[in-house]
């Protein structure tokens, strides 16, 4: 069995709702099926050897069909967020009202080895990183100096649209949800 999140793109709060997805999924033959928050945190388990990247398309367009939302969809493991969990990449940073720790996961990895990241982001954002393992940019955004939503428009222009972001403790609860197969 494999634990996965998946962390669906443009859900907002009630639209197509916890339940429906909830539906969706299980309808899809996985198990232990269960929502994180209201921002499109689908966790579950499958015994399904097949790659991410197949859940992934079928999740999708199940998503489609079902509830005529055509979100994005990335997968990510619990292997794959514990790993990036236990690296601390925030270090002693914390997230609060006035400073967002983000994680951007893209659905197709990037190679920045060696070079700088896309043009300059906005002077309320720091880039810490590229996670190759998570296929993750983590990211600080200070909130007295600028908004989310620019930065959000800054990635869709440098990654497109196959990306979605969560908060750092969004990212650390959906880890302590997910179940351990182990």
């Amino acid at each position: 069995m494999t634990s996965y999140c998946a962390l669906l793109r443009g859900i907002s709060p009630g639209k197509p709702g916890n339940d429906k997805l909830r539906e969706t999924f299980t309808g899809l033959g996985f198990e232990e099926v269960c929502t994180l928050l209201s921002s499109g945190n689908v966790l579950f388990t499958t015994s399904s050897a097949k790659p991410a990247r197949e859940l992934e398309n079928r999740i999708q367009q199940a998503l489609q069909q079902q509830t005529g939302i055509g979100c994005g969809t990335i997968l990510r493991s619990r292997q794959e967020l514990q790993a990036l969990v236990e690296q601390q990449p925030f270090g002693d940073l914390s997230h609060g009202k006035t400073s967002y720790l983000t994680v951007t996961f893209l659905k197709e990895p990037q190679d920045h080895s060696g070079t700088q990241f896309p043009a300059e982001p906005l002077p309320h954002v720091q880039i810490l990183k590229y996670d190759d393992a998570a296929r993750a940019l983590l990211a600080v955004v200070d909130q007295t100096r600028g908004k989310t939503p620019d930065y959000m428009s800054w990635l869709q222009r440098n990654y497109g649209k196959e990306i979605t972001t969560r908060t750092w403790r969004t990212v650390t609860k959906v880890l302590t949800k997910l179940p351990d197969p182990n």
